[in-house]
C-alpha cells in the first residue's frame, strides 16, 4: 500500500510562528511518506517541552512521555515492540539536562532508536531559560549575567557513548532534514540526528550564520559518504589536514589541489576525523559539518536480547511457569 503525506498528518500544530518545529515536523512527515513505513507499524515518543507536542501532529502511534524520559519509554517501546519504527523526540533541555543519562545509555546499549534532538540552545516552553546547550556568557532569565558553564556539544556525548551514527541538519533545510531522517531510519541501531533550529521568542537567530540558504553556502558543509569536503557557492573551498587537525583551504590558490581535499568516510570505524568534523564552529574560522557524519554498523540491544533469549530456552528444561514450578521439589498440603 502507499501513503501520502496525509496519512501520517494529524491536528493542528501550535508553535510560535516560525519555530523550528513546524520545519522539522513538515519535514518528519515527508520522510515517513517516502520511507513508506505504514503509520501503524510507527510511534513517535516525545517528552516534555515544545518538542513534546510534535507526538500529537503525527497519526502514528505516539506518547508525550515526562520531562526527560523520552529516551527511557522510547527504549521499552522497542525493546518490546522490535517490529516498530520508533522515533524519539527531544529538546536539548529535555534530552540532554533531566534527560541526559537516558540520552547517554541509549547510545551506548545501541538501541534501535531515531533519536532526534531539535537544539535551540534555550528553554522555551518555560519561557527562556539557558539549557545545556547554550554558550558560556549566554545571557537568559535564569542567567541575567550571562552563564558561567560551558555547553554540552550534542556530537561529543553520542561519540563519546559509543554512539554509531550522528548526523546533523538545519530546521528550515527540509530536502537535507528529510535526506537525514531516511537515512537515520535505514541504519539499524541508535541514530542521533541533532536538528539546529532558532527558537523565534527567547533566541532568535542563534543559528543565523547557516539559517539561510545562501549562509550554508559560505558557513557549512554539507558532508557526503566517498565524496570530498567541499563547501563554497561554486565548491571553492575545502577541507585538508594539517597535523593531527583541519585546515579550511582554496582549492586553487597557494598550490592546493584537489587531491588534497579530504574525502568523507562515514562509515570508517575510527571515529577520530568524525569527531573532528562533527566539532567544527564557525567561531574557529570552521564551516559547520551538516549530513551524515557517522554511519557504521554495529550489534543492537534490542536484537541481542532476543537473540539471547532464544538460545537460553533452548537449554531450559522448563517453557512455562506450571513446568518451572514442576522441576523442584514440591509437597502437597493436607
Amino acid at each position: 500500500m502507499e501513503y501520502t503525506i496525509n496519512d501520517y498528518k494529524k491536528g493542528k500544530p501550535r508553535w510560535c510562528p516560525g519555530c523550528g518545529d513546524h520545519f522539522f515536523l513538515n519535514s518528519l512527515h515527508k520522510a515517513m511518506v517516502e520511507l513508506g513505513i505504514p503509520p501503524h507499524e510507527t510511534a513517535v515518543i516525545s517528552g516534555i517541552g515544545c518538542s513534546g507536542r510534535l507526538s500529537y501532529y503525527v497519526n502514528t502511534y505516539g506518547m508525550q512521555t515526562i520531562h526527560g524520559r523520552a529516551a527511557a519509554i522510547a527504549s521499552g517501546v522497542k525493546v518490546a515492540r522490535p517490529q516498530l519504527t520508533v522515533w524519539q523526540i527531544s529538546g536539548d533541555g529535555d534530552g540532554l539536562a533531566i534527560g541526559g543519562n537516558h540520552f547517554i545509555h541509549a547510545i551506548r546499549r545501541n538501541i534501535d532508536l531515531n533519536i532526534i534532538l531539535l537544539n535551540n540552545r534555550i528553554y522555551g516552553l518555560t519561557k527562556g531559560q539557558y539549557s545545556p546547550t547554550s554558550p558560556r556568557g549566554f545571557v537568559s532569565k535564569s542567567s541575567p549575567y550571562g552563564t558561567v558553564e560551558d555547553p554540552f556539544c550534542p556530537a561529543e556525548l553520542c561519540f563519546g557513548a559509543r554512539g554509531q551514527f550522528f548526523g546533523r541538519a538545519v530546521a528550515n533545510d527540509s530536502a537535507h532534514t528529510v535526506a537525514l531522517l531516511k537515512a537515520a531510519q535505514q541504519h539499524k541501531g541508535a541514530a542521533v540526528c541533532e536538528i539546529l533550529q532558532n527558537c523565534m521568542i527567547f533566541n532568535n537567530g542563534c543559528y543565523a550564520p547557516i539559517y539561510t540558504r545562501e549562509g550554508r553556502e559560505m558557513h557549512a558543509i554539507y558532508l557526503e559518504h566517498g565524496q570530498p569536503m567541499l563547501f563554497g557557492a561554486n565548491k571553492e573551498w575545502g577541507l585538508m589536514q594539517e597535523g593531527f587537525g583541519l585546515k579550511v583551504v582554496k582549492v586553487g590558490e597557494d598550490g592546493v589541489k584537489m587531491s588534497d581535499i579530504l574525502v568523507h568516510d562515514a562509515h570508517c570505524t575510527d571515529n577520530t576525523l568524525q569527531m573532528k568534523l562533527a566539532m567544527m564552529r564557525n567561531e574557529d574560522g570552521f564551516p559547520v559539518a551538516l549530513g551524515v557524519i557517522r554511519d557504521v554498523p554495529a550489534p543492537t540491544y534490542n536484537d541481542c536480547i532476543y537473540e539471547q533469549l532464544a538460545e537460553q530456552k533452548t537449554k531450559q528444561s522448563y517453557h512455562n511457569f506450571a513446568e518451572l514450578l514442576e522441576t523442584n521439589d514440591t509437597w502437597t498440603v493436607e
